[in-house]
């Protein structure tokens, strides 16, 4: 069961939250959910070299709020805010909303975020690089920045082989099945000269128990410092 689960989610509400926010009648319901595709995919192509993680998008009345967690944000951004005001631009025109907003963040650690883990592998498989090697530099670079379990998978037509199959490599611990735990998942596709291949990162980075603790000692050793 845990290997047809999608890690996200089986957690929403619990550990992990939801990338769309609003509600709508029945009606309008689908014509809203295409335009949150069309936005991601015109974001995800137009600024591929930014690296961005996550695209959140709220909606509340006729307003739009689109938070991008990109790895190098600059590029979205631009000189002077100049990239930010034309995307303000296009998404009002993709949209029915009247007042679009444009927020970008960084992607502190690049290093265990699943997508760009995935993006990063498909990225070394489109440019010849072994997928065992690949794989195995993710990993090392995700435990050595903390993550406390990590799996990668590659599938398709793995080195031109006519049969197509699946590879995997599993370091640490990567509790599918616990609810508490804070399980990242990514998915990212490699177009090769035999075929597109399919990358899938999962990151494990700790319960949720655990993470509430650390954050209010924190607390505590900052209130005992000041």
């Amino acid at each position: 069961m845990g290997q047809k689960v999608h890690p996200v989610g089986l957690r929403l509400g619990i550990t992990s939250d939801w990338q769309s926010k609003w509600y709508t009648d029945k009606k309008n319901y689908s014509k809203t959910l295409h335009e949150d595709i069309k936005i991601r995919k015109f974001i995800k192509e137009k600024y591929k070299a930014a690296g961005i993680s996550k695209i959140q998008i709220e909606r509340l009345g006729e307003k739009l709020r689109v938070k991008i967690l990109a790895a190098r944000p600059g590029i979205v951004i631009g000189r002077k805010g100049a990239e930010v005001e034309e995307l303000n631009k296009v998404l009002s025109l993709l949209t029915d909303a009247k007042e679009v907003t444009v927020n970008v963040d960084e992607v502190k650690n690049p290093e265990i975020d699943a997508q760009l883990v995935a993006e990063d592998i498909a990225l070394q498989l489109e440019r010849r690089v072994s997928h065992r090697r690949a794989m195995k530099r993710a990993i090392f670079n995700a435990m050595k920045a903390g993550a406390k379990g990590i799996k990668t998978q590659v599938g398709g037509r793995i080195g031109g082989i006519d049969l197509a199959r699946k590879e995997w490599i599993l370091e640490g611990r990567m509790p599918l099945q616990t609810l508490r735990a804070i399980i990242d998942y990514g998915y990212a596709r490699a177009y090769t000269k035999y075929g597109i291949l399919g990358v899938k990162v999962w990151i494990y980075k700790g319960d949720k128990l655990e993470a509430q603790k650390e954050e209010v000692l924190n607390k505590i050793e900052e209130e005992l410092h000041t």
